[in-house]
């Protein structure tokens, strides 16, 4: 089932996979004190050795001999029905699909069988300080914007800048809040200097996207509108209608075609995307041959709606394709901003109101696994520990906190709620009912009121996509409470602005998965977070122990220390039942015409379907081309 996605952290992250985060890989080097002038790197990597030499060719997961040509023709990726800007990175409006993906570069691209290893794309080598304080980049010579000038470091710091100003997204200042200045050293070298020592800080600053300061000569960026963005990317804008989609061309003169990191990639000629008004005229559209590839997430849809003649006849293929991505969290957020959701047993009454089970067999087709955990399908959930309680390098951590923790965290990891037999539904409610009652809720007058007498009723915000039928079932059973829940549907616009305002009761969100989380979750979980509009934090959580448990994910040393300091970090979310949790899939459902072909020897482990299929595919009825 699709559930909408936080649009600001994904487009800080979008053009180099949020799922893979960079740590130093010159650590022994610098632990030795070899000089940083001494330690220019192709790349990083978090824990041990790089997989790809400084000469290597290409990543093994592409072709690096695919077809270049054709049409690559797409829907919109998610329920915007028309756009308003071509800048992505500003909150007011709508930005068009694929800008982030097809024309912005940074300094950094990360590979996708790597848990946490980046290369150089815009930068050919990288220098870590010895007292890991600072980092430099060098600007590759060759490297050249859309209108033919050099990437110079003047615009890394402009783009660094505007980035980090009032009307960008607050994602990007919450993940480089630790960043103190950022200083041109040179025509093409750029120093970042950190307020302290974390790791992940090369890979953030490093991944940022950068574009020309002749973007916002004659319009501030703030107010860029239909101003063509000057990039440095593959592709340019061709034409566009706001109301119906955008048509993007290869840039002839792009300058790092010949890169091993841009090898096999980017294969089509031109991308298009097509906006349609609701998710049913999408598929039609589909099956109708209108475009050439869809991501499906309604296992529904999946099992009864891809078929007919031209699946038959093998015109239209469908495929299921296993990745290793943690699951990350998608489900019910409650906002705690809003005085119904400030007591956990509530909270946690909710959680027992979700029946998965009947969802998984009656909606799902028994496609899904429930979540358990932040960091789900992954080592650092706390689950996966062999008895579910905090070992001795967690307690560590959490034995400071004891006093300011529920006792519970030094337990079991949570378990989710069961319909499964011999627990039923109603068992379930019965316990929620106990959890309210202790709260200060009881069922009077036909209704759950407090010792105000008043009904308990809150708000169900929706954009009206396929989670509806889900919302709606999962509201009849909190009915069955006493609970009053009123679900508003409204456009994508509207949606994205009161998540931004944080004015909403309950909603649905996922927050994307990640093999090593950092300093995204500064702006999901922390306090400072919460007070700030368009962050992550839609729970309105204030905890100084989350606060700290964050700081220890991020100053991890090591693979095995960041694995502890997530499970820790996850046993007290999960005990703080901020989200009703939903389900998670281990494959990506995707269904395409029979000309387009892809690396079949090798599937990448970490990938977004519609960014695989964006960068790695091609098409098979095209004469070749020379790159």
């Amino acid at each position: 089932m699709p559930i909408q996605a936080r649009w600001p952290l994904q487009a800080a992250w979008q053009c180099f996979r949020r799922d893979t985060v960079l740590r130093f890989g010159l650590a022994l080097a610098l632990a030795a004190g070899v000089p940083a002038t001494a330690n220019a790197a192709h790349g990083f990597a978090l824990h041990g050795d790089l997989k790809y030499p400084a000469d290597f060719k290409y990543f093994d997961y592409v072709n690096p001999d695919a077809p270049v040509g054709g049409t690559l023709v797409l829907a919109n990726p998610d329920r915007r029905t028309s756009f308003d800007k071509f800048n992505p990175f500003t909150l007011k409006g709508t930005a068009a699909p694929g800008l982030n993906a097809l024309m912005f570069e940074s300094l950094l691209i990360s590979s996708a069988d790597e848990t946490a290893s980046a290369y150089g794309l815009l930068a050919d080598d990288v220098t870590v300080a010895p007292d890991e304080l600072s980092v430099v980049f060098h600007i590759r010579p060759e490297a050249r914007f859309s209108n033919g000038d050099p990437v110079l470091a003047s615009d890394v710091k402009y783009s660094y800048d505007m980035l980090m100003s009032k009307a960008s997204s607050p994602g990007y200042r919450s993940m480089c809040m630790d960043v103190k200045s950022v200083v041109v050293t040179g025509e093409r070298s750029v120093r970042f200097d950190f307020k302290q020592r974390n790791r992940e800080l090369p890979l953030i600053v490093g991944s940022l996207p950068v574009f020309s300061k002749k973007w916002t000569q004659a319009v501030p960026f703030e107010k860029l509108t239909f101003e063509e963005p000057v990039t440095s990317g593959p592709y340019i804008i061709d034409r566009y209608d706001a109301g119906r989609g955008i048509i993007f061309k290869r840039d002839p003169n792009y300058w790092g075609k010949k890169l091993a990191v841009r090898r096999g990639t980017f294969n089509f000629d031109r991308v298009i995307y097509r906006l349609y008004k609701d998710e049913t005229a999408k598929l039609e559209a589909f099956k109708a041959g209108e475009f050439d590839a869809i991501v499906e997430y309604r296992a529904k849809n999946w099992a009864k709606s891809y078929q007919g003649t031209k699946f038959t006849k093998g015109e239209l293929i469908k495929t299921e394709f296993p990745h290793r991505n943690g699951a990350g969290m998608q489900g019910f957020v409650m906002n705690m901003r809003k005085p119904i959701f400030k007591d956990v047993r509530v909270r946690q009454a909710l959680i027992l109101a979700l029946d998965f089970e009947w969802l998984n067999r009656q909606l799902f087709y028994g496609a899904y696994k429930r979540l358990d955990s932040w960091f789900s399908n992954s080592e650092l959930a706390a689950s996966a520990t062999f008895d579910g309680k905090p070992g001795p390098s967690e307690l560590k951590l959490l034995e400071p906190m004891r006093a300011k923790l529920a006792p519970e965290v030094f337990g079991p990891d949570v378990v989710q709620p069961s319909t499964n037999p011999p627990r039923t539904l109603r068992d379930n409610l019965r316990e929620a009912r106990r959890l309210l009652a202790q709260a200060g809720w009881t069922y009077t007058d036909d209704a759950l009121r407090n010792a105000k007498g008043e009904p308990m009723v809150f708000e169900f915000l929706d954009d009206g996509g396929a989670m509806s039928r889900v919302i709606t079932t999962y509201v009849r059973n909190l009915e069955k409470l006493g609970i009053q829940v009123n679900q508003r549907t409204t456009d994508y616009a509207l949606y994205q602005k009161r998540l931004e305002d944080f004015d909403f009761d309950m909603v649905s969100i996922r927050f994307p998965d990640s093999q090593s989380p950092g300093n995204e979750l500064r702006d999901r979980f922390s306090s400072e977070a919460a007070d700030t509009p368009g962050s992550d934090n839609l729970f309105g959580l204030k905890s100084p122990q989350v606060d700290q448990l964050v700081d220890n994910v991020l100053h991890a040393n090591t693979r095995e220390e960041l694995v502890t300091a997530g499970r820790a970090l996850d046993r007290v979310l999960m005990h703080g039942y901020y989200i009703v949790p939903n389900w998670y899939s281990a494959s990506h459902r995707v269904a395409y015409r029979k000309e387009l072909g892809y690396p079949k020897d090798r599937l990448p482990y970490y990938y977004t379907a519609e960014g695989w299929i964006l960068s790695n595919w091609w098409r098979t009825d095209v004469q070749p081309k020379a790159r």
